[in-house]
């Protein structure tokens, strides 16, 4: 053990020591931010506030501009489609899984917020805890090769009062949806393009390109319509997906827990006694 603990501490002493061991040299260090850095986010768009999704748009999106779905794809959108509206909605976004781009900003039925820093535009998203979504504005490339993820890397650059981004690397099981119920996961190689702008002073447009070539016969292009609304009512609010599958509690010393529950009827209930 002594010889084990020897070896680790040289190992970790050469690479302190040296930092091409501990820091591959295509990674780039982001320098911290400057205060002109921080004066420059003066100049972007004001899009404070929180921005509520306009859902009779959305659904009259996906009436009279559907997506171009290939034809085979089309069999599974029209079966998800009849098991909805028979009562048995497949439910596509559970278990505590982020709903990725651009279902995100397609289909939500909740509130977000866009926060600036140097360098990078943030969007945080309520309901699941954990949608958010980061885009690199600092100027950097788009990678080769991004590990794929739910909300795929984004990059982006302003064009005047508009951010452009573009956004690969998303994990093939992410869906392509239309409805919480609706939705065929893009099989890979998807990739999105949007065009964030205000259309008046509180609205907020999201122009998308959605290039899905396993899913799709070509680009589809959308838009939704986001409302800013700024009473301190309407912030969005921390949210759990899976909190309601417990009940509050207390362990035999007293401390307060979060107990499994258990559902009969539809219902949660505290778990029976054992």
């Amino acid at each position: 053990m002594r010889g084990t603990l020897r070896g680790l501490s040289s190992a970790l002493a050469l690479m302190a020591a040296s930092p091409t061991l501990a820091r591959p040299a295509d990674d780039p260090i982001d320098p911290a931010p400057t205060a002109a850095d921080w004066r420059a986010i003066t100049a972007l768009p004001d899009w404070s506030g929180s921005w509520s999704p306009n859902i009779a748009d959305q659904n009259a999106q996906i009436r009279t501009n559907p997506v171009p779905w290939k034809p085979e794809v089309q069999l599974q959108v029209d079966h998800w489609t009849a098991e909805e509206q028979a009562g048995r909605p497949k439910g596509l976004l559970i278990d505590c899984l982020p709903h990725g781009t651009p279902t995100f900003i397609l289909i939500t039925h909740n509130a977000l917020e866009i926060l600036y820093s140097p360098g990078r535009v943030t969007i945080l998203g309520e309901s699941d805890g954990n949608r958010l979504r980061r885009i690199h504005t600092d100027g950097r490339a788009m990678p080769d090769d991004p590990d794929p993820s739910f909300h795929g890397y984004s990059v982006g650059h302003w064009e005047g009062q508009t951010l452009v981004v573009d956004t690969k690397g998303i994990l093939p099981q992410v869906y392509l949806a239309i409805s919480e119920a609706v939705g065929i996961p893009n099989n890979g190689d998807m990739r999105v393009r949007e065009r964030i702008h205000l259309i008046d002073p509180d609205t907020l447009a999201f122009d998308l390109e959605v290039e899905a070539p396993n899913i799709l016969t070509r680009v589809w292009k959308t838009t939704r319509l986001y409302h800013r609304k700024r009473q301190r009512s309407h912030e969005i609010v921390e949210g759990v997906c899976r909190q309601g599958d417990f009940h509050d509690a207390t362990d035999p010393w007293g401390n307060a827990i979060f107990e499994p529950a258990y559902q009969q009827d539809g219902n949660i209930l505290p778990s029976p006694e054992k």
